[in-house]
């Protein structure tokens, strides 16, 4: 009889396996991404994107990084500490860092007054907008009044606004090597901030070169760097390099260069794996399926389970579309306001055949519970945040897809044809789900996914109709707001529920996903906004709880409780595939918030492919078995 190699797996686990340990590392690491993850940004202060922060993790040092088990550990600080319990910050920098071109040339010293003109810029509404605003509003005494005082100058007059009037409303200050933030009250999970780029630096010198218009735009040659890694080719949409920065101040292990190819689709990203031209490969659903299926395949013994990514996977309904001329989408806006019409969905579909896109060996292992994500926020008593929202919504886990309840569902399915038939909506409503023209990889997960609302919902209920993007799915789906519903995933940016939640709120420009993809601000229905409101308050209420953190959490728990009784969202997947590589995950870095996880820096690789129980020794080792 053939084992499976899930227990192959155990098998080896309780062995005291020792990890694999090549004669020969990679110096000139090959990494890729599909075409439709290219950058759309090398301003990081600006970008809320994953496609972006990957690689500018890398070129940009913040105060803190996390390490492979999630741990802070330091980057451009020498040093922290909080003298009074959390309400004042106090980093001192490292005296051994500057700022360098694409080509590695000395431009200029770092200087803890980089960090306020990083600041700055972030708060100033004429310079980023409103991105990324949300996390010093909250947290850093008069950074609200900040932003809300440049919204209300001339663009020119904010454009051109140096650090005077910031060093006297905003709890930023810098002295010598030194910068202190104080926050609106004692905040002890602060330091997590400062692995993300809402407190990354700037070069003062940088910006007086090129000013403020000069840094939004800037490119991949004109930036300067400060991190491990500089850019040294870009050709959009078809490959990046990254080159060791030759003065950075760190003695993390890296490598010489990182080539990261941009690919049309994960079927041709697998075709250069098979040609030895790139150094892992994630495998879809039918890659995996064919090795796993044949235990005599060369690379059946290589098959390994990646971890988890941080990132929660959700459906994110919109609530004003628009059709094709522009006018609204009045059948589809009509029936997702109202509220049996989202719990049908929500309760009534199972996506285990979905998830299996993603895992099709252990799906299961994908199930998304909440939407906050896991490991973000932990009780002193030890529990995830996400057991408390679980607690709310009294979801136990069955070894079924979570959720999923066929007779609630048909009752609400039942409830909103009657209720939605009256206000004239006709059936099916087309659900318009767009994805990348040129991916048959997203065709084939689109394709189950309409296989998925047929088989539990019904025809005569919902249709999804599968639509194609060119080349940018911002530029031709989200700001003509052509999409019913988009399946996106957020990551923690600190360790704070707030950090999902706050994404969602209602009347608050910087709530990001309300802003750009729900469209709920614009939203007429008095039931729905009425929904959104309640859900608002009580995340509001949950945010002003600073001192006590479960306290806090339990209040968050139950505006994530709120947000998933009325299905304003609707929690999807987690990312857990199976790779075949050279590089050892658990010498990655490894985090459930902030934008260090693509950073590469001390990983252990080897120039021939790890095996299922090199895998297991290196989990074994990683826990401490």
């Amino acid at each position: 009889m053939k084992k499976t190699l899930s227990l192959v797996l155990v098998a080896v686990m309780l062995l005291a396996v020792v990890p694999f340990a090549s004669a020969e590392k990679i110096t000139n690491f090959v990494d890729y991404q599909t075409q439709a993850n290219e950058m759309e940004t090398f301003c990081i202060q600006y970008s809320q994107a994953a496609v972006d922060l990957n690689v500018l993790c890398n070129c940009i040092d913040g105060l803190l990084s996390n390490d492979n088990k999630g741990a802070l550990v330091l980057a451009a600080a020498e040093s922290y500490e909080t003298p009074d319990n959390g309400v004042n910050w106090v980093f001192t920098l490292k005296d051994d860092m500057c700022w360098v071109d694409y080509q590695g040339n000395y431009k200029a010293d770092f200087v803890a007054e980089d960090f306020a003109w990083g600041l700055e810029y972030v708060l100033n509404y004429y310079k980023n907008g409103s991105a990324n605003t949300s996390m010093p509003i909250e947290m850093i005494v008069g950074a609200g009044d900040y932003y809300e005082y440049t919204k209300g100058l001339e663009e020119a007059e904010a454009m051109n606004l140096g650090l005077d009037k910031f060093f006297e409303m905003v709890g930023c200050k810098v002295e010598d090597n030194v910068v202190t933030f104080t926050c609106v009250d004692a905040l002890p999970y602060f330091p997590s901030v400062a692995c993300y780029n809402c407190l990354s630096p700037i070069s003062g010198e940088l910006l007086a070169e090129i000013g403020a218009a000069g840094y939004a735009n800037i490119s991949f040659d004109t930036l300067w760097y400060n991190g491990p890694y500089t850019i040294t080719e870009y050709e959009q949409g078809n490959h990046k390099v990254l080159t060791a920065n030759p003065l950075w101040y760190g003695t993390d292990e890296r490598f010489e260069t990182v080539t990261i190819k941009m690919v049309e689709s994960a079927a041709v990203a697998y075709q250069l794996f098979l040609n030895g031209e790139v150094d892992y490969i994630e495998l879809s659903q039918s890659d995996l399926n064919a090795i796993y299926a044949d235990p005599s395949n060369a690379l059946y013994g290589n098959l390994v389970e990646c971890r988890p990514t941080k990132y929660s996977y959700q459906i994110h309904l919109v609530y004003e579309k628009k059709d094709a001329d522009g006018n609204p989408d009045v059948n589809w806006n009509t029936a997702v306001a109202n509220e049996n019409f989202r719990k049908a969905i929500y309760y009534g579909v199972n996506f285990i055949d979905f998830l299996a896109r993603t895992n099709a060996i252990n799906p299961q292992s994908c199930i998304n519970w909440a939407y906050t994500g896991n490991a973000v926020a932990v009780t002193s008593d030890g529990r995830d945040y996400t057991q408390l929202v679980r607690d709310e919504i009294g979801l136990q886990y069955d070894g079924t897809y979570g959720r999923y309840n066929a007779e609630l569902g048909a009752q609400y399915k039942a409830a909103a044809m009657e209720e939605l038939s009256a206000l004239g909506v006709t059936f099916p409503v087309s659900i318009d789900y767009y994805i990348s023209g040129s991916s048959e990889t997203a065709l084939d997960s689109a394709n189950t996914l309409k296989q998925v609302f047929a088989q539990y919902l019904g025809d005569d209920f919902v249709t999804l109709n599968i639509c194609t993007y060119v080349s940018s799915q911002p530029k031709e789906v989200r700001n003509p707001q052509l999409a019913s519903i988009y399946i996106n995933g957020w990551g923690a940016d600190f360790a704070d529920p707030v950090n999902f939640l706050g994404q969602e709120t209602y009347a608050d420009d910087n709530a990001y996903y309300s802003q750009y993809y729900s469209k709920i601000n614009n939203a007429t229905d008095e039931a729905l906004i009425a929904a959104y409101q309640e859900f608002t308050q009580l995340v509001y209420d949950a945010k002003a709880i600073t001192g006590d953190l479960d306290a806090r959490y339990a209040a968050f728990a139950k505006a994530e409780a709120c947000m998933l009784e009325h299905a304003l969202v609707i929690p999807l997947y987690y990312n857990v595939v199976w790779e075949i590589t050279k590089v050892n995950d658990y010498t990655k870095v490894y985090s459930a918030y902030g934008n260090q996880a693509e950073r590469y820096v001390n990983w252990e690789t080897s120039t021939e492919l790890y095996t299922a129980e090199d895998y297991a020794g290196f989990a074994a080792a990683y826990n401490g078995n």
